[in-house]
């Protein structure tokens, strides 16, 4: 493959991986982790990253703080189904440029009082740029005393978190394994180095954890119905993530929010090319090997992995639904109806509405999986009717 930039500091660290490795190949995965991830040179670590409308991409938070404020009425309630304890910790995992834990916050203070009072708010942030983008956002413009803390899961003790663990679009930005099923064997995607270029190479699977996958998830390869060359992803870092959060957490709530399908449709014969994607000043495409270290890279989430896995573990699959049906269940069709009340100028209408309707566009954000997965609830809170599932 041809690179557009051979002076690129982080393709010559990639190469520098690649010869230092035993057999002078990495796994798509690793070369994935260095292009978003290298302390140094990667996309999340970048000073250029913005999230937004001037950015490569754009998220539900960055769109209006409705997102954020209908969040809100959600981890209210689930405090008070745990019976309204004193030390709520709100766990947000990628907390990006910070505005989701800005409006969550201030949204919170403002209508829950009694409940903001007893929270404590942690990021676990693994970008270094983006963690000191949130504590200026913080410092700039956060006015209330709730405690807010950085830490790492390594600083949390195991089995002391009481709360919920929540992300929005994180894990779709893990490093993934790339598969390919040729000549009826599965083989997987490696990168080496020749001629100071990037190459491909095709070879056994690095783990047996991969096999395990796909037998865990009933995906039998051996049917005669995937067509040759059928590419696809296996996201092992959401596991090991799951994993994390499990040992973390001692009672609550684990909410995952992100775009993706089924087991059952992700690794549909028909999407024989996978879901790997890239972003590139709000354009995507399908090359992982160009724009290095200035583009964002992604892959559709599997609930279906996260639901058996989380299983495996102990997890309790409490609901899933899409974000279109969440939001409508938190209030924000009452907000689209505000719209009529003759308070606005046309302008700020049209406005308001396309930011609210992007929210739950069901070709866009509103066809975003909303999964909750609990820890050591009792029948009875298991069995509360929570408003964002109704």
């Amino acid at each position: 493959m041809n690179l557009i930039d051979k002076n690129n500091p982080l393709l010559a660290k990639i190469f520098e991986t690649i010869n230092n490795s035993p057999e002078k190949i990495i796994t798509f995965a690793e070369y994935m982790n260095l292009c978003l991830y290298d302390p140094e040179y990667g996309y999340y670590n970048s000073a250029k990253i913005i999230i937004g409308n001037q950015g490569d991409f754009f998220t539900s938070s960055s769109l209006s703080s409705d997102f954020g404020e209908l969040l809100a009425i959600q981890l209210e309630e689930f405090w008070q189904v745990l019976g309204k304890p004193s030390n709520f910790k709100l766990v947000e995992m990628g907390a990006g440029n910070g505005n989701l834990a800005l409006t969550i916050i201030n949204y919170l203070f403002n209508h829950y009082p009694n409940f903001a009072s007893n929270i404590e708010y942690i990021i676990i942030e693994k970008s270094q740029t983006l963690k000191v983008k949130q504590q200026q956002l913080f410092s700039d413009n956060l006015a209330n005393t709730i405690q807010i803390k950085w830490e790492d899961w390594d600083s949390i003790p195991d089995n002391s978190i009481i709360g919920c663990f929540f992300s929005n679009e994180l894990v779709d930005a893990m490093p993934v394994h790339l598969i390919r099923y040729s000549h009826k064997k599965l083989e997987e995607i490696y990168l080496t180095e020749k001629g100071n270029q990037l190459l491909i190479k095709y070879d056994s699977l690095s783990s047996q954890d991969i096999y395990n996958y796909f037998e865990i998830l009933d995906i039998n390869f051996d049917k005669n119905i995937y067509p040759d060359d059928y590419h696809t992803e296996v996201n092992l870092n959401a596991i090991d993530w799951l994993s994390q959060v499990f040992t973390k957490l001692k009672q609550g709530y684990l909410l995952t929010i992100d775009y993706g399908y089924t087991a059952k449709k992700y690794y549909h014969p028909q999407r024989s090319q996978g879901t790997l994607k890239c972003y590139y000043q709000h354009r995507h495409h399908h090359n992982p090997y160009v724009n290095i270290g200035s583009q964002d890279i992604t892959s559709h989430v599997n609930f279906t992995a996260l639901e058996k896995y989380g299983e495996l573990l102990g997890l309790s699959n409490l609901a899933y639904t899409k974000q279109a049906l969440f939001l409508m269940s938190l209030g924000l069709g009452d907000r689209l109806s505000e719209l009529s009340d003759g308070k606005m100028s046309l302008r700020k209408i049209l406005q308001r509405r396309e930011e609210l309707h992007n929210l739950i566009n069901p070709e866009g954000l509103g066809n975003f999986g909303v999964l909750l997965q609990t820890k050591n609830l009792t029948t009875i809170q298991s069995q509360f009717s929570l408003q964002g599932f109704y």
